[in-house]
């Protein structure tokens, strides 16, 4: 099984920045995609994804201002949220997929204020 966990949210200010961190522990298996979803209702969003060669991608509302990266020798993702807005508060969910399915974190806040 795979364990992941989130830390970097917080309460911040409308403009301000964030970083997020998910490290994953466990028996990790042929991991070819990690991502970065939100929650503020339903349903949960996709704010950006990850693949195992490194490439990532944002979602539309977020371009510009949020960038994914990976660092695969310390089994880590982040989330880099800069010039942040209210639309962006929500409960962040990392994810990894690899040989034995989906596996999520638990979820850190973020509350960004006007």
């Amino acid at each position: 099984q795979v364990q992941l966990v989130e830390s970097g949210g917080g309460s911040v200010q409308a403009g301000g920045s964030l970083r997020l961190s998910c490290t994953a522990s466990g028996s990790i298996v042929n991991a070819n995609y990690m991502g970065w979803y939100r929650q503020a209702g339903e349903p949960r969003e996709l704010v950006a994804t990850i693949l195992r060669d490194g490439r990532s991608n944002v979602a539309a509302s977020v371009k510009g201002r949020f960038t994914a990266s990976s660092d695969n020798a310390k089994n880590s993702m982040y989330l880099q949220m800069n010039s942040l807005k209210p639309e962006d508060s929500g409960v962040y969910y990392c994810t990894l997929i690899d040989s034995h399915g989906p596996s999520w974190g638990q979820g850190t806040q973020v509350t960004v204020s006007s």
